[in-house]
């Protein structure tokens, strides 16, 4: 008899999970061939991970584009950049012809901008695809006309501490996965971030999004979303920023749950920030160290443990989420227009699903829950 023929059912049943079969975009090689990168905005996000990401990846960045052009050209200065544009027009016109664009704006400067860009281009576009559902298929719908090769810039995919969980999972060292948690409970400084003051949504759609997705990533799309979101009672000018989101898969004993608490401003004793993976046969475990006293960050972490053995190992990686995962999300896009992956696991329609969670999020909170049968308990 043959092992195919041998191995139990639940045995065939593990082997079909998504988390088994990662893209191979997620293996974080580089492309054969990097292609001349335009990336518009100049903001902190572009310093501080684009920048560094490309220039540590050897990507070549051609030109950047900004409304106040001395940003950009400081720069531009500061990396090497060659090119400096104040509208996207102007780099749209001059850009080699096999440019990829990488557009790091708010969600609302986005569908202009992918407006001008040429028809058939490749484009990454900052997260969130849109502050809502509607938006996002709205911008999806742009890139369908235009034929843009459009992906989202999801990039907690690539960090390379979850590449490395990613691999152990789809190669069965922790068996069949039973439970994913997201835990963040930090103080984040919100003046690093003064776009956000007065923002209607902010929790779910400018930050729990990167946990979303990163469930659907591995788990691919839930049957249902529960969740709440909370404002801080001493903090009425910022938008909700505790959450706790619960993605239902009906089919399997899995809970993924995110829970995120953005006012733990009571000292560094008890912050947590991790992700962890449980499953028949072990864990993993990974500290996102970047979020304890951001931006600084203190130590990034991956450990296993297996199921008979006591203790936690450590499990060896290299780089963090800023910027590493930055040269992921891009690398993924440019080897799926060079064809040397077949699949582009962050295309805008993919990340439509995340967007989908993220929406159900807001209407799960709004609904408030199942009521209470008074008469039943009383």
């Amino acid at each position: 008899m043959s092992a195919a023929a041998s191995a139990t059912p639940a045995a065939a049943s593990r082997a079909d999970l998504p988390e088994r079969h990662p893209a191979a975009a997620y293996t974080l090689e580089l492309p054969r061939h990097p292609r001349p990168i335009v990336i518009v905005g100049a903001g902190g996000i572009v310093k501080d991970a684009h920048l560094p990401a490309y220039r540590k990846a050897g990507y070549p960045v051609w030109g950047i584009v900004n409304r106040t052009l001395a940003r950009a050209e400081a720069l531009a200065a500061e990396f090497g950049v060659p090119n400096v544009f104040g509208s996207i027009e102007e780099a749209v016109a001059a850009a080699p012809a096999d440019a990829v664009y990488d557009i790091a704006l708010m969600p609302e400067q986005y569908a202009a901008t992918l407006e001008a860009l040429p028809d058939g281009a490749p484009v990454l576009i900052q997260k969130p695809l849109g502050h809502s559902l509607e938006q996002a298929e709205a911008l999806a719908e742009i890139c369908r006309r235009k034929q843009l090769v459009a992906a989202v810039n999801t990039q907690l995919r690539f960090a390379p501490y979850v590449a490395e969980a990613r691999r152990l999972i789809a190669e069965g060292a922790i068996g069949e996965v039973h439970d994913m948690e997201v835990r963040v409970s930090v103080d984040t400084p919100w003046h690093l971030f003064p776009h956000v003051f007065g923002m209607e949504r902010l929790e779910l759609t400018m930050h729990s999004v990167h946990y979303l997705d990163l469930v659907r990533s591995f788990f691919g799309d839930p049957d249902g979303v529960s969740a709440v979101t909370r404002r801080h009672p001493a903090k009425p000018e910022i938008a909700t920023t505790r959450s706790t989101i619960i993605l239902r898969y009906r089919d399997r004993d899995l809970r993924a749950v995110v829970s995120t608490n953005h006012d733990h401003d009571y000292g560094p004793a008890y912050e947590e920030s991790f992700i962890k993976w449980e499953g028949t046969e072990g864990a993993i475990r990974a500290q996102l160290g970047l979020l304890l006293d951001y931006p600084r960050g203190r130590e990034d972490r991956l450990e296993i443990a297996r199921a008979g053995v006591r203790g936690w190992s450590a499990v060896p990686f290299e780089g963090s989420w800023f910027p590493d995962a930055f040269i992921g999300s891009m690398g993924a896009l440019q080897r799926f227009v060079e064809g040397s992956v077949d699949a582009l696991p962050t295309s805008v329609d993919d990340i439509l699903g995340t967007m989908a969670v993220v929406e159900a999020a807001y209407e799960s909170d709004a609904r408030e829950g199942v009521p209470l049968r008074v008469g039943a308990v009383r």
